[in-house]
């Protein structure tokens, strides 16, 4: 710890004598200046001991001792050192009684004791502290790093809370709290999510400090604490964006020896976190290898290539996810088709929302981040695949990072329909296939391409293939040029109708819903089983088809539905 009053008070060789403030010794003395002008103030900075003979002073004119007291507490002044029997024998009491006043604490300097003597203890005592904080970072740094490479961010984080006696939160690219030291600072480090949202805002490296927020009463000894907690917030990685960031909690400014333990774990935590350029290019060359080889039929090879990296992957039913921009357009087609399939309401998480306002306009950049944080979180292989526009995605079936993707799609979703992407910006599709093996990855493939078709075609965020066959086929046709012809196929019927001869569109519905019944089909109408035979000639004579034929019933029957999904 830097020098105190007390300690130069202790200090044999100096010889000082405590004539005031003497409850105030434990005040640390950043420094030792000597001044014999009246009003020092403008030079000082704070945590000075002033050392002074009174020269320029009437040391025993107690308003002039008051003023001149006042103004030194005022600017901070640790101390004063008064030297005796140069021009005063012994401490004017003027200035004893205006230090006491002020408490201020007032050091006699017997003539013996030059001031430059008080000036190299200090200083000596200054370097000497830095000397044990440097030999403590550096022994913390030490043990920082054996711990990260025996236990990895976790071992890290526990020998950091011991060396700063507080404690420390890992958090992932998306915000969440990945770990904790001690455990108990779990809820602590859930406070601040907000703050680490806007620390990942800005550009990298960053940092800030903040408060933890009022405990809930438990104690420190694995409660949650009870007071304000000085947390320092801090980003780890070295692109423009931050890969995660670190928070350190204490109960007040961290000194010399714990700045440079933080230091130290920002380093280290830094290199666990953020893969470099070339390995991470790699990766991605061996997954776009693991994924020819599974579509080209090959997976006893693919398993051999993927090795430790992707061979859990695997050796477990997976899903095939492709993701891609949609146009605008495409995006507009969402308003005109409608979703008759939406059930609603999964709640989008914050990770997935923290996600998307950070992936700007990139939303499949975007997917792709928060697909392998979840892998990170949960321990889970995932491959990733950029394939032009397109992202390839091999995740675990039922894991967390199909639910990532889904969270995801549900929150680009929810900000693409209430308008928070406008104009011409590329919005999301992206499509699922059902569980598949290594030796169907070509189908899975195939599977999560035709959902991935039927999200653009529906104008929906996310498509799984097993749900086409769970709905109806109708929704599937809900595009403009369907609509068009089925207008144009019914509308002899619809102009017919109108001029009142007759109701040959209800007519009809009503004969194909009974799968060509007459008497059920008429029961239906309330007509006469003969009238609606009438009427099933004038619609073959309008439209110039047979009713016989299966697929002029089938074009018919669409078209009804069809039209009336849009009415």
């Amino acid at each position: 710890m830097p020098p105190t009053l007390a300690s130069l008070v202790h200090h044999s060789a100096l010889k000082l004598t405590v004539r005031a403030g003497g409850e105030r010794l434990d005040t640390p003395v950043r420094w030792v200046h000597a001044s014999e002008l009246t009003d020092p103030v403008p030079y000082m900075e704070g945590g000075e001991l002033l050392l002074i003979t009174a020269l320029k002073l009437d040391a025993e004119d107690a308003d002039a001792m008051r003023r001149y007291v006042k103004r030194l507490v005022g600017a901070g002044v640790a101390g004063l050192g008064f030297a005796v029997g140069v021009h005063y024998e012994e401490t004017p009491k003027a200035l004893v009684d205006a230090a006491e006043g002020e408490g201020l604490p007032l050091l006699e300097v017997p003539r013996r004791t030059p001031f430059l003597a008080i000036s190299k203890a200090v200083s000596a005592a200054i370097a000497a502290d830095q000397y044990r904080a440097v030999t403590a970072g550096f022994a913390a740094q030490r043990e920082l790093t054996k711990q990260a490479l025996s236990d990895g961010p976790e071992g890290l984080l526990t020998a950091l809370a011991s060396q700063v006696d507080g404690w420390a939160a890992l958090y992932d690219a998306s915000g969440a709290v990945v770990a904790t030291a001690p455990e108990w600072a779990g809820r602590r480090a859930a406070r601040i999510t907000a703050d680490v949202e806007k620390l990942r805002e800005r550009a990298a490296p960053a940092s800030s400090v903040v408060g933890g927020g009022s405990g809930d009463g438990e104690g420190g000894d694995g409660g949650d604490g009870s007071g304000e907690d000085r947390v320092e917030l801090h980003s780890l990685g070295t692109g423009r964006r931050a890969r995660a960031a670190l928070a350190v909690g204490t109960a007040s400014a961290l000194g010399t020896a714990e700045r440079y333990a933080v230091h130290s774990a920002i380093a280290l935590l830094t290199l666990t976190t953020e893969r470099s350029r070339s390995l991470y290019a790699a990766e991605q060359r061996i997954g776009a290898a693991v994924l020819r080889m599974l579509l080209a039929g090959q997976p006893d090879h693919a398993r051999g290539v993927a090795g430790d990296l992707y061979g859990g992957l695997l050796d477990a039913p997976y899903r095939m996810i492709l993701a891609e921009a949609a146009s605008a357009s495409a995006g507009r087609a969402r308003a005109r088709a409608g979703d008759a399939e939406d059930g609603g309401g999964a709640t989008v998480s914050a990770e997935a929302a923290a996600a998307l306002a950070d992936a700007g306009g990139d939303l499949v950049a975007g997917l792709g981040e928060v697909v392998e944080s979840a892998a990170a979180r949960s321990g889970e292989a995932v491959l990733v695949v950029p394939d032009g526009e397109r992202l390839v995605v091999l995740a675990a079936d039922r894991g967390a990072v199909v639910a990532a993707c889904a969270q995801y799609a549900e929150a680009v979703g929810g900000a693409q329909g209430g308008g928070e992407q406008a104009g011409d910006e590329d919005e999301l599709v992206v499509g699922i296939s059902a569980p598949a093996g290594p030796i169907a990855a070509g189908a899975a493939y195939k599977q999560a391409e035709q959902a991935l078709s039927v999200a653009r075609r529906r104008g929906r965020v996310l498509v799984e293939h097993e749900d086409l066959a769970a709905g109806s086929v109708v929704p599937l046709l809900a595009d403009d040029a369907v609509r068009a012809f089925a207008d144009g196929l019914l509308r002899p019927l619809y102009e017919h109708d109108a001029t009142g001869r007759g109701d040959l569109v209800a007519s009809l519905r009503a004969w194909l819903s009974r799968h060509g019944q007459w008497d059920a089909a008429a029961a239906d109408l309330g007509v006469h089983r003969h009238t609606l035979r009438y009427r099933m000639r004038r619609v073959e004579e309008i439209l110039g088809r047979s009713l016989d034929d299966p697929d002029v019933r089938m074009e018919l029957w669409l078209a009804l539905k069809t039209t009336a999904s849009a009415e």
